[in-house]
């Protein structure tokens, strides 16, 4: 039945990216065409977490086309700011919209399209695409750029107070083009739904997943990023202005030589360089290119402890898909958030950690010797930190789910 029909899906992250989104898009557009569907992507060039166009694409032509596991993928060389400021995103979004406007004009059949957000302008040539096309359109929200803006400061400068209320009413009215609406976590859905006024479209579930055997403590072996005689806590992923630096400064402060603690740090990002220039002073903190994929399992599971500090007054712009690879290691974390956070919630039903809505290093400190010197501890709310994302967030269990649902769309009026 799928043989015959094709999906077109419209990101801003793809292969050869593999964390966040992009990961998460390939994983999925694979799945796709393996379940018979005849699968297309249009994204950029890969840049993301390093914030630049990685080295083995700098040299191709602006628009280049490849076949990736028998997916052909249409990219376009888009502006990637080297600050991420209001402008920079701005020109990087309008950027990425211009190749993608060029880009569905080689789509000459489709049934589907799926478009990713962030980068919600690119909805604008998705809904094109479905119209010219005579396709369904699925917006899947992974992240909503323009709150996160927002909230953690990037607007804060004369064009804000200008733009706010039209950059919202914009997004409110592309939201309101799809035939369908997805998002990956509840409190995200309830805020889509108050964008765009009403119980009329459809939202679904649909979160990111975490595949039992990818990420499999039986399986692991020591990462030689850790040194064995230390307790080790790992902090990896994307080093921006989504976490909260400032209280891991201060919580460097409060560890003693004394205490045989190591900080693993693992990820590139825009926050990256000036981070390590402020914790020059702390011998015991290390820092780390991401590994590749095939290292993952064993640089998760080799930490003793996971944490990431969020800003409290950020609410659910994004679910860090992070915490689902920290969880199924089958080690603690140590998180900090907003209180009514779907991450919180998480926590108190897994029993996985310590979820904290204030950013308080003394009890951060307090927490982590706890778990150190009680192993007993450590074991039993990895052990539930593992069972929990496994039942809930079972990449077979989504992803079929999400198969069953399109199945359902594209037989709607067919």
């Amino acid at each position: 039945m799928n043989q015959n029909k094709t999906i077109s899906i419209i990101t801003g992250n793809y292969f050869p990216e593999d964390t966040a989104i992009g990961l998460y898009t390939t994983e999925f557009a694979q799945y796709l065409k393996n379940k018979g569907y005849i699968v297309n992507v249009i994204t950029g060039f890969p840049y993301y977490t390093q914030w630049k166009i990685s080295d083995e694409y700098i040299n191709k032509n602006k628009y280049y086309s490849e076949v990736i596991n028998d997916i052909t993928v249409f990219r376009y060389k888009m502006y990637i700011p080297k600050n991420v400021t209001f402008l920079g995103r701005v020109r990087m979004m309008l950027s990425f919209l211009k190749g993608t406007f060029f880009n569905i004009k080689k789509i000459k059949n489709t049934d589907l399209i799926i478009c990713i957000v962030p980068f919600t302008l690119s909805i604008i040539p998705a809904f094109l695409l479905a119209k010219k096309r005579k396709a369904k359109l699925w917006i899947h929200i992974q992240d909503f750029e323009f709150d996160l803006a927002f909230q953690s400061g990037i607007f804060n400068n004369f064009f804000s107070v200008f733009f706010k209320r039209s950059i919202f009413k914009l997004e409110k009215y592309l939201l309101n083009k799809a035939n369908l609406l997805s998002s990956i976590s509840f409190n995200m859905i309830k805020k889509t739904k108050e964008k765009i006024h009403g119980d009329k479209k459809e939202i679904i579930y649909f979160p990111n997943w975490v595949s039992s055997q990818k990420i499999n403590p039986v399986n692991f072996k020591y990462h030689p990023y850790f040194k064995k005689e230390k307790f080790s806590i790992l902090y990896s992923g994307n080093i921006g202005q989504k976490q909260n630096w400032d209280i891991f400064v201060e919580l460097c402060q409060k560890i003693k030589p004394s205490d045989g603690i190591e900080i693993i740090i693992v990820g590139d990002g825009t926050y990256s360089k000036q981070l390590k220039k402020i914790t020059l002073e702390f011998d015991f903190v290390h820092f780390y290119n991401p590994v590749v994929l095939s290292e993952l399992n064993d640089l998760l599971c080799s930490a003793d402890l996971h944490f990431l500090f969020q800003k409290t007054d950020v609410l659910d712009s994004v679910m860090p898909s992070k915490i689902l690879g920290m969880m199924a290691s089958g080690k603690p974390s140590i998180i900090s958030g907003n209180v009514h956070s779907e991450v919180n919630k998480i926590f108190k039903e897994s029993n996985c950690g310590y979820f904290l809505s204030q950013n308080n290093s003394s009890l951060i400190i307090e927490l982590i010797l706890k778990l150190k010197n009680d192993n007993s501890l450590r074991k039993a709310l990895g052990l539930n930190a593992r069972n929990y994302v496994l039942e809930n967030f079972s990449e077979n269990n989504i992803l079929e789910n999400f198969s069953n649902k399109i199945k359902e769309i594209l037989t709607i009026n067919n």
